[in-house]
């Protein structure tokens, strides 16, 4: 159905606009990226996978671009970028991964 996420800067209160973010998916040993989007004003990507396109079961991973995002605050990050691998067990169900971001640490949870 679909993959999206919600992105909050925890140390600062409010949701982290301009974020880049990748989805790609495991594909013989290998990641293969299969969309990508920037968070919106509200922190979030409603969907990262391409219209027309199916996702699979199997594995799949987000990857958070930290340190472009808090470079443009003038902020400094101890990760340059977050990756989170889940895996797809029912493709006709949508999958949400929030990301709760600050400089210094990071945390996750499969939302709805």
């Amino acid at each position: 159905m679909g993959i999206s996420t919600h992105i909050l800067d925890t140390a600062l209160g409010r949701p982290a606009e301009g974020v880049a973010v990748t989805l790609e998916a495991r594909r013989d040993g290998e990641w293969v990226a299969v969309g990508n989007a920037e968070s919106d004003a509200d922190g979030r990507v409603r969907s990262l996978v391409p219209a027309g396109r199916e996702i699979a079961a199997g594995m799949h991973r987000l990857r958070f671009d930290a340190s472009g995002y808090f470079a443009r605050s003038g902020r400094e990050t101890f990760y340059p970028f977050v990756e989170i691998a889940f895996v797809v067990r029912d493709p006709e169900e949508h999958h949400h991964v929030p990301l709760l971001l600050a400089p210094y640490g990071f945390s996750t949870y499969r939302g709805s």
